[in-house]
Parts: C-alpha cells; structure tokens; sequence
C-alpha cells in the first residue's frame, strides 16, 4: 500500500512514495533538472505557468515509474505547495493567465490600501492580520487590472488546489488556505465573507472548501489511464509548503517550532490561542491539524531571499559559465572564515516587499565592502549570516507574542545542509537544532496516509521519523554572532 506525496515548490517539484506497510520513503523524484524559472514581465512581479506545473508532475511521475515503483498500488495522494500564489481558471479549469506567485510585490499597495481604509481591528478582529500581499490582494489586483480575464473567471485557488483539480477535474480549496489567502474568519471558523465585501470581491469564485485531511476527491479515469494509477486513487490531504514542512518534521503541538531555508527562509511556531503580530510583520494562519474543538494555529515569519540568494551567488561565482559550482563548493567557501565575515554585511532583501517590514521593501546587498580584504568566501558567508539574522529579526517578533522557543527543528536540505549555516542559526537564535532526514514530499505523503486513514494518529505517521544531529550554540559563539547581529540589525534601511 502506497502513498504518493508532491511537494510544489517555485524552484522544483519533488515527489515521494511512501511505503505505508513500513512506515517509510521508498522513492523520491525531482522536476525539472534545472531550477524552474520564474518570470518578471515587470519589476516586483513574479509568476510561473501553472500548466508549465502539472506537466513537470507528469513527468515526475512516469521518473518514478522508470525507476521501478508500482504506482498501481498508490491509494492516495498528498499536495504541499507554495503558499499564497493564485491561479484563476475558467468553469472547464483552463488557466486564465500564469499564476501570481508568493513573491510578486503588486498587490501589495492594493493590501495596503484597503487594510488603511476599513481599519486595523477590521481585519484583525476576522483574519489576524491584514490582505497585504495575500492571495485576496492578487485577486483584486486582477479584478482592477485585468477585468476581461476576472470576467472569465469561475474559480480562485491557490497551486495546490490547481494540482488537485488537474487530477479530480474538481475545483476545491481549503480551510488553511482560505487562511493563507486572508478569507479565513478565525473568530466564525468559516469562509471570511465580510472580507470578501469589503474588498468587494465575489464569493462565487471561492470553490468548495475542504478540511485538510479527508477524502477530499476522487482521480479522474482519463487521468488514472495517463498516467497509470489505480481509477480509485484519492487526494486525501493538501496544505501550503510550511505548514506542511512542520506536518513533515512532526511539529503539530503548541510551543513546537520548525524551520526551513529553501527559495525563501522561514521559521513556524504552533500555537493553540488566536496570537498575532498587530504590525503584521509575521502572520497567522490555521495549521493543517486545526478542528473545531482543537485550536492549532501556525504563527509564520518568512524571508523573501534566502535559496534564492544562493541561487544567485552560484551564478556570479560561477562567472557566466554553463556549469555552476556547486551548492557544496559554497559551502565549504563560507567555512574558510571566521564569523562576522571581516566586518562585511549583506541585506538579503532582493526579492520583493518583506513582510517583516510590513509589506515594505529594504535596501539590499552589501556594506563595508573592502576590495583588497573581501574574497569569495566572505561574499557567501556574509550572506548565510545576512539570510541568518534576517531570520532572527522576524524570530524576535515572534518571541514578543508567544511564539518563541529553545528547540528548533529542520530538514537536513537546502542552507541547512550547510554547517556554517546551522551554526549561526543556533548562536544566533540562541535555539538547539534538531536535523531530520526527511522532506516536504514525503511529509505529503505521510499526510496523505493520515487522511485515508491508514495511520490513526499524526504521531503514528511520523514514528519511523529519524533524526540525525543536534547542535546546540556555544557560549563564545553566541556572543560573537550577537555583536555581528547587532551591527547588522542596526544599519537596516526600509525604504519607504
């Protein structure tokens, strides 16, 4: 018995097989080779083709196919996604226009505008925050700026919802992403309609909402036949990629705490109360075990550029070449000098408006910049340090409301692999690190077991969970990261 787990992320889709008789991954895939692009027509845009999506998918699964897995006896199937991205679809589900990713800027002023307009408690009193540049915010941007397109339109998802309906021909959404699109009423448990209103949005184009976990639709045959799945094969589970990469280290409880540093940096909180930042500069969304009788929320910092930065570097560090260095030769680049990078300091903010500074972008790039001192290695270790206390900004905001913590845990992926990294994660954060080996597909995968009912528990899916390191800060460490942090913290630019 079998589970298949996709994990949609804007640089990749990865795919895991889970084997529910053992508990564990017996197969993963990874599409396209190459990182997938991200388009700009203009400057803060950003978007992707969500056709473009499910075709890498097919792919994917046809990879793992090849190497040997009997995707017959999949039973159901899991979709973690990029949050926040928006894909509007006609009544057939054809794609209207490429989907508004989470990191494209243009809807922010329209947030922004609405959220000053009808008042802060407004909002907070519903959401928990503000639309700033949520899914909502992108709709009304299409509504503004697009109106023969929203016309056209008959459903609003969000990418995972879009994967979902590729396989069932069923458009749906659901409970935690109505919440990471700012219509989820946190007070009512329901669809945030007064938002809706007074955004002046229409319902209509919300399609059915599902919990997290259930059986939430069946495949269709056509689709079953493509691509040589069982016609019986369920989507039991979905949920954005942080909630999901939370799901996937078995952090579902108040006061667990899970990082990750991929495209973008994040570190998630679970909380059981209605906690919020009031400047929303982290937010607050339902996390994928809430029930009606059991409050789990999950309480979010993000940094636009984190992998993404380190995409960049391995770019210019290669020099034009066609063959990249590699993310190794990087990191082994970063541990050739000491902590504080002989006083260079990066701004890793070149990725849109950050929402630790309240939808508003910073300057970005690098201070203190010597010709004759600063080499390679400076360059990239000042921007783990840079991605680091980014992170650490938004953790202390996070720690003002509730939502800190001493133990920490990540995949062992992405800037985690790297132990610079992880070393001025734990002395700067002042966190012990627990590092697992496991990832966001496999995590779908084990939701998906969760939500046919093959496990009972969450805790009984993640019970072959193994963890592979703990490191723990330093006193000397942590002193020095902490001056460098101040420094770095206290020459921050917003720009207005």
């Amino acid at each position: 018995m079998y589970f298949l787990g996709i994990d949609l992320g804007s640089s990749s889709i990865k795919l895991a097989v889970l084997d529910g008789n053992t508990g564990k991954g017996i197969a993963n895939a990874t599409v396209p080779d190459k990182e997938m692009q991200m388009f700009a027509p203009k400057q803060g845009w950003a978007e992707q083709d969500p056709e473009l999506w499910w075709d890498y998918i097919c792919k994917g699964i046809e990879q793992l196919k090849s190497d040997g897995i009997e995707i017959k006896n999949i039973k159901a199937i899991g979709i973690s996604y990029q949050m926040h991205g928006l894909v509007l679809t006609d009544r057939d589900l054809n794609v209207l226009r490429p989907s508004i990713i989470w990191c494209d800027s243009r809807a922010a002023p329209i947030g922004n505008k609405i959220y000053t307009k009808k008042g802060s408690s407004f909002f907070q009193e519903k959401i928990l925050g503000s639309p700033g540049n949520f899914t909502a915010s992108k709709l009304k941007w299409i509504q503004e700026n697009e109106p023969h397109l929203f016309e056209k339109a008959a459903h609003m998802m969000l990418p995972g919802d879009y994967i979902a309906a590729k396989f069932s021909g069923v458009a749906q959404t659901s409970k935690s992403g109505l919440s990471e699109a700012a219509l989820w009423n946190f007070n009512k448990g329901g669809l945030a309609t007064e938002v809706l209103d007074a955004m002046g949005l229409p319902a209509h184009l919300i399609p059915k909402i599902v919990s997290n976990f259930e059986n939430q639709a069946t495949i269709l045959p056509k689709i079953a036949n493509k691509l040589g799945l069982a016609d019986d094969v369920q989507i039991t589970y979905r949920a954005g990629d942080q909630p999901n990469n939370a799901l996937s280290l078995n952090v579902n409880e108040p006061g667990e705490i899970a990082t990750t540093a991929g495209t973008s940096a994040v570190i998630y909180s679970v909380s059981d109360t209605n906690a919020f930042d009031k400047n929303n500069r982290v937010n607050t969304f339902l996390h994928v075990n809430n029930t009606e009788v059991q409050k789990r929320n999950g309480i979010l910092l993000c940094i636009n550029g984190s992998g993404i930065l380190y995409q960049w570097l391995r770019k210019i560090v290669s020099g034009g070449s066609e063959h990249l260095v590699s993310y190794d030769f990087l990191n082994k680049e970063a541990s050739k000098v000491d902590a504080g990078s002989d006083g260079l300091r990066f701004y890793p903010f070149g990725n849109g408006v950050e929402r630790i500074f309240n939808n508003k972008e910073a300057t970005s790039g690098l201070q203190n910049l010597n010709f004759n001192r600063h080499e390679t290695a400076h360059l990239v270790r000042s921007a783990c340090e840079g991605i680091v206390f980014a992170m650490n900004y938004g953790f202390e905001i996070m720690q003002e409301i509730g939502a800190g913590g001493n133990l920490v845990k990540a995949t062992n992926a992405n800037l985690f692999l790297s132990p610079v990294f992880r070393e001025i994660f734990v002395n700067t954060t002042q966190t012990t690190l627990e590092l697992y080996e496991t990832n966001g597909a496999e995590g779908a995968a084990r939701g998906a077991a969760f939500g046919f009912g093959h496990y009972k528990t969450l805790n009984e899916a993640n019970e072959s969970l193994k963890r592979i390191n703990t490191i723990e800060p330093t006193a000397t460490l942590s002193s020095t990261y902490a001056e460098w942090y101040a420094l770095w913290k206290n020459n921050i630019q917003i720009n207005n």
